[in-house]
């Protein structure tokens, strides 16, 4: 089986139903120190039941119940016994379970909207009359089922919220879990702690615990080879399995030629010197980029890499001679975002964690990724709660593929260097500016976009350098950074001014959605 961690008692579980809010339930209750897990909305009832979950949460979704094959969720959900709060689509399920009656509404509702609470609720204790939410539908109810009652309207929703006190069962029309619906933390706290019972239990020192018990149970006297990048993920997944097994850990380090300006060096020295792990570096940085070379679809080049990888750790093994199992740092927006393995949720991108070498380690059993439940400010936690050091904690997320993805085309070694140059200019600058932690994500993007300039008296031909910086929570949504037009200034000026093939930058101010934070 694959590894995962032991998880509490107290938990939550959310079927998905393919809404692009369904990750942000899982963080909300999270936030709220109870453990939630998100699993797709045909999951077994036998296994619902074995794991005796506090309460299910139905999720929001893009279909219509009245659509053919509609996702469905199991009536024997509602005789459970348990507390459920419906979302959206989720109070659709609710709807039609009971009798209810569903339309496509002439007026659709989207972004916010404010909703007058009718009824005395738990599901409501402590707002106001009238409170700001998130509507996002196209359906409506028009008659609520019997035994349910109507708690709350909207302008377009006049059925926004129903009750069933006696069932403890709950639907909302709005998104208690996005940021606009003001006072969203306090209706999911009100069905956590006043419907639920249950008590916020979970944090990181007990998934500390748990991980390490569980990890020392899945690989007994074995030993683990864990890919180490350097970067946030592998280095919180290299102390916490090293904490449970020590040095039957071996990390391997592989330089593929993407890397950031010095980043071989810097890695070797804090982790092999100064960390005291069973580091192996390996540098294939010629053997990735001739694989690379005439490559410009960033899927294949994602890949080539996650390919190229695995078999770079696999020889590693046979050098060590004993290995049974393969640790990476996977996170959970990685696995939602490569493959639809939680709900009816689209494709955005594969993930280098993801190709078809891992898969199959994955149902073989020999992969143990002990993080791919947590969101990365959720790793950032754990990683102080480790007692790790800022520097390695506080560090942007840097994709696996490296920089080839942040190489629009073909990968060339002289693009390599003007990206790493690039780069480091930028993150530098803002490490000098103050600013490197008020950020989520900045980086420099090279573009084989030649352009007109003038250096001196003389006329030039070159490429093109973006910048990306972003503002984010948890990488699931993300605003454009606006930064001080004098820094900005300076990074261009320095950029043009070092670096021979650019003679001009530009700065990217999308947001996601619709734009992703990696241009590929």
């Amino acid at each position: 089986m694959e590894h995962t961690v032991t998880i509490p008692k107290e938990r939550i579980i959310i079927l998905d139903f393919g809404s692009q809010y369904t990750q942000l339930i899982a963080r909300r209750i999270r936030e709220l120190h109870v453990y939630a897990e998100i699993v797709p909305y045909f999951y077994s009832m036998d296994e619902i039941i074995r794991e005796q979950p506090a309460a299910v949460i139905l999720s929001g979704g893009p279909s219509s119940t009245y659509e053919k094959n509609a996702p469905a969720a199991s009536p024997e959900i509602f005789r459970l016994g348990i507390p459920v709060l419906g979302i959206c689509y989720g109070l659709y399920q609710i709807v039609e379970a009971f009798g209810g009656t569903i339309v496509s509404a002439k007026s659709k509702e989207y972004g916010r909207a404010i909703i007058e609470i009718r009824q005395d609720s738990p599901l409501f204790r402590g707002l106001s009359d009238k409170e700001q939410v998130w509507m996002s539908h196209g359906d409506k109810v028009v008659s609520p089922p019997p035994e349910f009652i109507v708690i709350a309207s909207s302008e377009n929703a006049e059925i926004a919220a129903i009750e069933s006190r006696d069932k403890k069962i709950y639907g909302v029309q709005f998104h208690p879990e996005v940021y606009h619906t003001i006072q969203g933390k306090r209706i999911l706290e009100n069905f956590l702690f006043e419907i639920c019972g249950v008590g916020p239990t979970w944090n990181m020192q007990s998934f500390i615990e748990s991980s390490i018990e569980s990890i020392r149970k899945e690989v007994r006297d074995g030993t683990v080879l864990l890919g180490l990048s350097g970067g946030v993920d592998s280095s919180v997944t290299a102390v916490l399995i090293d904490r449970a097994i020590g040095d039957r850990l071996s990390c391997v380090f592989v330089n593929n030629g993407v890397l950031r300006k010095n980043e071989h060096v810097q890695v070797v020295e804090r982790f092999k010197r100064h960390m005291k792990l069973n580091l192996i570096y390996v540098d294939a940085s010629d053997r990735f980029l001739k694989k690379l070379e005439g490559v410009e679809d960033p899927e294949k080049k994602r890949r080539i890499i996650g390919r190229e990888f695995i078999r770079v750790f696999l020889e590693e093994a046979k050098k060590i001679g004993r290995f049974d199992f393969l640790a990476q740092g996977t996170l959970y927006p990685d696995v939602i975002e490569s493959v639809s393995t939680k709900g009816p949720s689209d494709t955005i991108k594969s993930h280098h964690n993801r190709v078809p070498e891992v898969l199959r380690l994955i149902k073989s059993g020999r992969i143990i990724e002990p993080l791919k439940e947590l969101f990365k400010d959720e790793v950032r936690d754990l990683g102080r709660a480790l007692g790790m050091p800022d520097e390695i904690v506080e560090r942007h997320p840097f994709p696996g593929p490296g920089l080839a993805i942040r190489i629009i085309g073909e990968v060339t070694p002289e693009r390599i260097r003007i990206l790493q140059e690039a780069d480091d200019i930028v993150v530098g600058e803002i490490k000098e500016a103050g600013l490197y932690r008020t950020l989520w994500q900045i980086f420099a993007v090279y573009l084989p976009v030649k352009s007109v300039g003038v250096m001196g008296d003389n006329r030039t031909y070159e490429n093109v350098i973006a910048i990306r910086g972003v503002t984010s929570v948890d990488a699931m949504t993300a605003d454009w950074a606006c930064l001080p037009e004098d820094l900005l200034r300076r990074i261009s000026n320095r950029i043009i001014n070092e670096i021979k093939g650019i003679n001009r930058v530009v700065y990217d101010i999308s947001s996601k959605p619709p734009s992703t934070i990696e241009w590929e």
